[in-house]
């Protein structure tokens, strides 16, 4: 079992910056893909940032520009950096990885416990 770790949530205001960390641990497999995605009450979860092991990278084109995902294999972490703010930011980000089980031929996903990120001044 895959178990996700976010870090560096918080307040900032608008314009501002933070970085977030999801570390993956209790399994040898390798996540195919990492990525990023946000919730806010009442609205459906939205993806943000997806990047897979090769490094090929995919970004909702609200955050384009702003955010860069990236990923470290060896610490089996992603990150998401986010610069120039703003209010409709606002969400709890959700770290997610995805395993593709060739023998089975299916796809299992697993999620972090997800980080509140408030933009306001």
């Amino acid at each position: 079992q895959v178990q996700l770790v976010e870090s560096g949530g918080g307040l900032v205001e608008p314009g501002g910056s933070l970085r977030l960390s999801c570390a993956a641990s209790g399994s040898t497999i390798r996540l195919d893909a990492m990525g990023w995605y946000r919730q806010v009450p009442g609205k459906q979860r939205e993806m943000v940032a997806l990047i897979g092991i090769g490094g090929r990278t995919n970004y909702a084109d609200s955050v384009k520009g702003r955010f860069t995902i990236s990923r470290d294999n060896g610490k089996n972490t992603v990150y998401l950096g986010m610069n120039s703010l703003r209010s409709g930011d606002s969400a709890v980000y959700v770290c997610n990885g995805r395993y593709y089980d060739s023998e089975a031929s299916r796809w299992y996903d697993y999620w972090g416990q997800g980080t509140q990120v408030t933009v306001s001044s």
